[in-house]
């Protein structure tokens, strides 16, 4: 997800994709540039967004320290203030859910068999060809945590409703679910948060995971994860999409909106921070060539309504990477929200001032919300 250095030095191979998803490597052509050495410098802050540029969706200015209702549709601005919730403090009088952990090793995988993109080096731009960027990839390793939180309310041998979290372990979800189970705010549910396969961005197994526009990720969570969860902890995860939720942040963001667009089978309910919904696709399809910045491009204007409700967070001083046109957070979140919009999607677009990338204080602040919001409407199938 972050940024592309100007200064070029390590020799470049060049990387093919296999079928099983594994990474081998070639001589670099002598003509070709080099991936680029991670720069010392930090990156420059992004710069604050004003919620009203024009352009921007028309959204409801909040007075500070509010935030929208779960029950409304649209558009709103929050902020500058962010106070975390209260469901966001440890529910000490409350039930507590039980919270699993087990590990992942890449050599059990038969879809993600792992990668990593070579150290201290980035992916620089094609010269032969702008829409492709050039990085050093090689198969590696990796161990993967993953989090199952049960909650005390959960009947064993019934089948339960779930959401699967990126980025994982993350105990600020289980937390927020404690206090919004309890008071019948959401379903009684499982949540599998799931860590990546390590690094970020082009040529990383995280960037593989996360950034590529097709329904693998979810089918890796599908016969690779949820079978694991349901054998060790005795739950029983529901087959319903109405009844199956996807989140994330950044990166994570735009691998729970794939999940649910590339597998409407499978999932209907759709929360992201900080949506990657850029041009961070990595290695490059002739389908998506923009990557998840097709989303609000091409993919959701020009298809069918689908039966999707999604939550959306952007934030004032979000990403912004000047190397072309695909890289604005901000620019690419409020595209989704117009996309959405005209399609007459169940949505919720929050844009929230005073705030960075992924920020810690926004998600405190509407964590529950978005939780309840996102779960809207859900009937169990009898």
């Amino acid at each position: 997800m972050f940024g592309v250095p100007t200064r070029m030095s390590l020799i470049y191979l060049m990387v093919v994709l296999s079928p099983a998803m594994a990474q081998t490597s070639a001589q670099r052509p002598p003509d070709r540039q080099s991936p680029a050495k991670a720069s010392s410098e930090a990156r420059a802050p992004a710069p604050t967004r004003d919620p009203n540029t024009p352009g921007y969706v028309k959204a409801n200015e909040l007075p500070d320290g509010t935030i929208p209702s779960p029950k409304e549709d649209g558009n709103f601005i929050i902020g500058p203030t962010h106070n975390p919730a209260r469901e966001m403090a440890a529910n000490e009088s409350g039930p507590k859910g039980d919270v699993f952990e087990f590990t992942m090793e890449s050599k059990d995988s038969k879809i993600y068999p792992g990668i990593a993109r070579e150290p201290n080096t980035f992916a620089v731009p094609d010269p032969a060809d702008p829409n492709k960027v050039i990085v050093n990839s090689y198969p590696a390793p990796y161990t993967r945590r993953v989090a199952v939180y049960v909650p005390k309310q959960y009947v064993p041998g019934t089948e339960a409703p779930f959401i699967v979290g990126a980025d994982g372990p993350d105990q600020t979800l289980f937390t927020a679910l404690d206090y919004l189970i309890a008071e019948h705010r959401v379903p009684v549910m499982i949540a599998i948060s799931i860590g990546n396969g390590g690094g970020d961005a082009q040529g990383s197994e995280r960037g593989l995971e996360y950034d590529t526009m097709s329904g693998l990720y979810a089918e890796f969570v599908e016969k690779e994860v949820l079978p694991l969860v349901e054998k060790k902890y005795g739950v029983k995860l529901t087959k319903d999409p109405d009844g199956r939720a996807t989140t994330g942040c950044s990166s994570g963001g735009a691998a729970a909106m794939a999940m649910a667009w590339y597998h409407t089978n499978l999932y209907h309910r759709v929360l992201s921070y900080s949506g990657t919904f850029v041009y961070q696709q990595w290695p490059f399809n002739s389908e998506t060539p923009h990557g998840a910045w097709q989303f609000h491009e091409t993919l959701i204007p020009n298809s069918l309504k689908k039966p999707l409700r999604i939550w959306m967070h952007v934030s004032d001083q979000d990403i912004l990477i000047t190397r072309d046109n695909y890289h604005d957070w901000v620019v690419a979140n409020e595209r989704m929200a117009k996309a959405l919009a005209a399609k007459g999607y169940p949505y919720q677009f929050v844009f929230a001032k005073n705030a960075v990338h992924c920020d810690r204080g926004v998600k405190a602040q509407t964590l529950p919300l978005a939780l309840e919001y996102v779960w809207q409407e859900y009937t169990p199938k009898k």
